[in-house]
Formats: C-alpha cells, sequence, structure tokens
C-alpha cells in the first residue's frame, strides 16, 4: 500500500504514505485501516484540523518529524508532551499546542485534492467537529 483516501465530510483527498521517511508511522498507521474519528480545528498550529486521540500508543519515536508542516501535509505527534494526535494543515501551519511548540512525524502528503484544503478547514472551523475516513487505496 503506497496511498491512502481520507475523506473528511463531503471533500475526498489522496494521500502518498511517506514510506521512505516514516516508515515505523507509515506501518503503525495501516495497521489500524479504516480508520474513522472526528476532526476539529487547531487552536494553536495555524490554518490546521486534527484528530485528539488522547493516550493511545501507536508504538513510534520521531522520525521525518517537522514544526512546520506545509498545506496537504498530514503529522502524528506520537505522545509526550501533549496528548496523541494527527494534525492535517490547510494552510499556513506551526505545530504547537498549550504546552508549547511540538514536532510530529510528516507520514502523509495529499497528491489530489489540494484545491479542496481551504474548504475543508473552513467547513471544520465554522461547522465544528467533521467526521474523518483513512482508507487503503492501493
Amino acid at each position: 500500500m503506497r496511498s491512502l483516501k481520507i475523506s473528511v465530510a463531503s471533500h475526498v483527498f489522496v494521500a502518498k504514505l511517506e514510506i521512505e521517511r516514516a516508515p515505523k508511522t507509515c506501518a503503525a498507521f495501516a495497521s489500524l485501516l479504516p480508520f474513522r474519528n472526528q476532526t476539529i480545528h487547531s487552536r494553536w498550529s495555524g490554518e490546521a484540523v486534527w484528530v485528539p486521540l488522547g493516550d493511545y500508543q501507536f508504538g513510534v519515536d520521531f522520525e521525518n518529524h517537522t514544526r512546520h508542516p506545509s498545506r496537504g501535509d498530514i503529522l502524528l505527534y506520537p505522545g509526550g508532551h501533549s496528548e496523541t494526535e494527527l494534525l492535517f494543515a490547510y494552510g499556513s501551519s506551526s505545530f504547537a499546542s498549550k504546552m508549547g511548540a511540538l514536532a510530529g512525524n510528516h507520514f502523509l502528503t495529499i497528491v489530489e485534492g489540494r484545491e479542496q484544503l481551504a474548504d475543508m478547514g473552513n467547513l471544520v472551523l465554522w461547522k465544528g467537529a467533521q467526521p474523518i475516513l483513512f482508507e487503503a487505496l492501493d
């Protein structure tokens, strides 16, 4: 598997797994597919939505981690200073929490549907939590 389909409400994206750069994170996340949850708008990270995962442990350390995801990057924060979470950047973003700056593992990159990113982010910002579904494509 090299790609995932990600649906947020009526918005559909295709993302490439960053297997070469974040192999352990990709494998850990792929083992949970299909993965359903809710996404809410970030509070400290700028133009991004996030999926809070509480104390869930993926069993991975930092790999291919960044504080500054690009538009269309999806990060996994494996826990530590803040709760475990996914961060999905739809615009300008600097990953942070109430504890301060964070770095997350960049393990997915949107390759199709980028033109929908701003609309998806604004939907979550103005309409509240939305369902998110990650599914294997190939």
